[in-house]
């Protein structure tokens, strides 16, 4: 591909973003002027991400009475995760003396969007030992009042039945569901339905045709560790992260003065700013 190609490419690339933020810009104003039954949604823009702030949920919408049937099954980790509850997640090389920690919501529009314009990135860092990536998923967009559903969940008991497979599973299904070919907008709930989740699946090599990824996905194999690994991002958001895609360079945040996600551009100077001699 020629330089002048090149250009073109990402000077597109930053003119869709340009208009996606306005959209969400619109939406965001919209929000904050609900009230539904006395719950304030607030929407937070922030530089390290897009985060809701969620007040007052009904206690019987879907996405309460999902955790809470999750919760009555039992817990059963992925395979390739580790910790307490099988919640830590890392992938990447052992020997690497650097940790990108990445939090991540599976509807998070910007998360899809970081992951179109960095995702190859970030593989290719994690592939080289430059560092290596631990993943906390949150689900808290399934709470937002005018976005609520269970897709966050659902996509991410998916994501715990590829881990099981493989990490190499695991990256490059997150990465199909986040592909702008896949990836719905926030408010449309697509990944709450498991043929969705199995049709994304078959563009996986990994995944595709695999009969144990799909008796566990059916199954809601992993349903609870879904809840309980989400909740992980609920204890991070207290100590200081807010919204997805958020992310630490050795417990330092990465944050950029422009709106997110962080382009290429934007996101290797800061990674190598960081990194431990």
């Amino acid at each position: 591909m020629s330089n002048r190609n090149s250009q073109q490419n990402k000077q597109a690339a930053r003119e869709r973003l340009r208009a996606e933020r306005e959209r969400q810009a619109k939406k965001d104003r919209m929000r904050r002027q609900l009230f539904v039954g006395g719950a304030v949604v607030t929407v937070l823009a922030i530089a390290g991400g897009i985060g809701y702030a969620v007040s007052n949920i009904n206690s019987d919408n879907a996405s309460q009475k999902w955790s809470a049937a999750a919760e009555k099954t039992k817990l059963v980790t992925p395979a390739n995760s580790s910790g307490p509850n099988g919640t830590t997640v890392i992938i990447g090389k052992k020997s690497a003396k650097n940790t990108l920690h990445v939090y991540e919501d599976m509807r998070c529009p910007v998360c899809s969007q970081f992951e179109q314009l960095t995702g190859k990135t970030v593989q290719k860092d994690i592939e080289d030992g430059t560092y290596k990536a631990q993943f906390t998923m949150a689900a808290f967009l399934d709470d937002a009042k005018g976005i609520v559903g269970t897709g966050s969940k659902n996509a991410l008991s998916a994501l715990g039945a590829a881990l099981n497979e493989s990490p190499d599973a695991f990256m490059a299904y997150k990465s199909a569901l986040y592909s702008a070919k896949n990836h719905p907008d926030e408010t449309v709930d697509a990944f709450s339905d498991d043929k969705k989740l199995l049709a994304v699946a078959q563009q996986v090599k990994e995944l595709k045709g695999n009969k144990e990824f799909e008796r566990a996905v059916k199954k809601g194999t992993y349903d609870h560790w879904a809840v309980v690994m989400s909740k992980t991002y609920d204890a991070a958001a207290k100590k200081g992260i807010s919204g997805t895609p958020a992310f630490q360079m050795n417990g330092k945040k990465l944050e950029v003065k422009d709106n997110p996600p962080m382009t290429p551009e934007q996101f290797t100077p800061l990674v190598k700013q960081n990194l431990k001699k």
